[in-house]
């Protein structure tokens, strides 16, 4: 399943339009080069709407927000709705500031979003300031765990649903869903969480695997949140005494980069609720 996925991105080479955060641009960059795709990053509004038409899909990244960027999301999103190209929002620290919460809100309700990927706090905070939390189970705690994982995913399928979206949320647990189905996603590693921007790469990944892919969006998402998980195990499993955050962040982009199809069918552990 993921094999097809993943062979469709190297065969095809998509170029995904980047608007993301300064924190991370680089890592975002070599993550989506990594796995077979080419990654542009422009965020003037002089050119937004211009390198979108070229591209074959969109990754809207709002970890460094300001009021210079907010316009070229819009723009860049309008262009690529009209193209007909996949859009992924990343709304990244949704509910630590009021901009951030409002701007997320705003790209969700005005633009045509294919994916959203974020933790669960972050999708939560979309679902109460979109208004969609009539109706929804809102008792999903802040972290899925294998004790709540059967609300949680009853809550992501009903936000999925309201929101006409695929919603992927990553953390110890990893589900990805279109309302219907949902891939439970068990690959990754603690120390991912020490490195500033597995989550930013992954929605860069996250875009050129929707682009490579239309007619299978949610095993796209899937199989891309599983490609990041499994390169953060085999990462993990060639750390050498006294390596750290920096030398794990090199070795995931590595892992990414020398993964084929048949290991990512191989070492993907998911099931589908």
């Amino acid at each position: 399943m993921f094999k097809e996925i993943q062979d469709r991105v190297r065969s095809s080479v998509p170029l995904v339009h980047n608007i993301t955060n300064y924190v991370t641009v680089n890592d975002v960059a070599n993550a989506i080069l990594a796995c077979g795709g080419s990654p542009i990053m422009a965020d003037d509004i002089e050119e937004a709407a211009d390198i979108t038409s070229i591209c074959g899909g969109l990754n809207i990244n709002i970890g460094t927000l300001n009021h210079n960027t907010i316009p070229s999301m819009f723009a860049a999103g309008k262009r690529a709705n009209e193209l007909g190209h996949p859009v992924l929002l990343d709304p990244v620290g949704a509910g630590a500031s009021q901009l951030r919460t409002d701007t997320a809100v705003r790209l969700l309700s005005e633009l045509d979003i294919s994916c959203v990927r974020g933790n669960i706090s972050e999708i939560r905070t979309l679902a109460e300031g979109s208004g969609t939390t009539k109706g929804v189970d809102a008792d999903a705690a802040d972290a899925v765990t294998e004790e709540n994982l059967s609300g949680a995913a009853r809550y992501i399928k009903a936000l999925a649903r309201s929101l006409n979206t695929i919603i992927a949320v990553t953390g110890a647990i990893d589900l990805v869903t279109d309302g219907d189905k949902c891939f439970v996603i068990r690959n990754g590693q603690p120390l991912m969480g020490k490195i500033t921007g597995t989550g930013c790469q992954l929605s860069g990944i996250t875009a050129a695997y929707l682009t490579a892919n239309p007619q299978d969006p949610l095993t796209a998402a899937a199989a891309a949140v599983a490609t990041m998980g499994l390169a953060g195990d085999m990462a993990y499993s060639h750390m050498l005494p006294g390596d750290g955050n920096a030398t794990y962040r090199n070795r995931i982009i590595d892992a990414i980069c020398n993964m084929d199809g048949e290991t990512l069918e191989q070492g993907a552990k998911y099931e589908i609720i």
